[in-house]
């Protein structure tokens, strides 16, 4: 839809214009402005994470090994979120122990693609499948009722906390239709983990439970094999440096 108050157009979302000496209608710029706007308006990203960029991801000073290390890090994300969609693989996973940074280079990434023209949303995995089973009952919400259809359609799918939910068969059943689905149809998936890999060394140690911390619990046991299997073939894995915790690095330049 065009700016209802854009000089250019009135409104109606075309001018005219001359190419070539022969005149005719184009699209307005303001029809641009306002669906990125809408796109920044159906996102859905925190207000903690509105204003996450790659310019102001904060790095260690303390450890010059560990600031290397995601410097890289950033690149590749940089990178991704540059070349997109001519990228090998559509999708970003990011694991890595809490505290190293993984949501706001996530958010980074899905920022800089809607600021590209791309459209996406994020979601929390656990308030995701709250909503999708909230769904299930007839007098919830329209919001509930659309999560599962937005998490599947949406152009890009940004997936915080991968794995933080005990695991039922529901919960494997639900996860595994949702990433087969978006593999299956090239549908980026952008997804952070706390979750250890085998594959992944050293990445993420441990899961939330029900009864507190379980460690040795890795992505494939809290989402299921098949969902791993498809999530590693659409996704770039990205392992994240043990670093200080990202919040206390961000507390002391605040």
């Amino acid at each position: 839809m065009p700016l209802s108050d854009c000089p250019n157009c009135q409104g109606s979302g075309w001018i005219i214009a001359q190419r070539s000496g022969v005149t005719g209608a184009k699209r307005c710029d303001c029809v641009l402005v306002a669906q990125q706007q809408e796109n920044w308006a159906n996102a859905g990203i925190p207000p903690l994470y509105e204003n996450a960029s790659l310019d102001n991801f904060v790095l260690p000073t303390d450890n010059q090994v560990a600031t290397r290390n995601l410097q890289n890090v950033m690149l590749i994300v940089r990178g991704y979120a540059k070349e997109f969609p001519a990228v090998d693989k559509p999708g970003l996973l990011l694991i890595g122990e809490p505290g190293t940074g993984k949501t706001h280079l996530a958010v980074a990434a899905l920022r800089t693609l809607i600021s590209r023209g791309f459209s996406g949303v994020f979601y929390d995995y656990q308030h995701l499948l709250q909503s999708i089973r909230s769904s299930y009952d007839p007098t919830s919400g329209s919001t509930d009722r659309e999560a599962y259809a937005t998490a599947l359609d949406a152009e890009l799918l940004l997936l915080d906390d991968l794995g933080a939910h005990r695991i039922t068969d529901w919960v494997e059943d639900t996860v595994t239709s949702l990433i087969t689905y978006r593999c299956n149809n090239r549908k980026p998936i952008i997804a952070t983990t706390n979750l250890s890999d085998p594959d992944i060394a050293g990445a993420g140690r441990a899961a939330a439970t029900g009864s507190g911390r379980e460690y040795g619990r890795t992505l494939a046991d809290q989402i299921g094999m098949r969902a791993r299997s498809r999530l590693f073939e659409m996704c770039r894995v990205i392992r994240m440096p043990q670093v200080e915790d990202y919040r206390f690095r961000k507390a002391r330049i605040s």
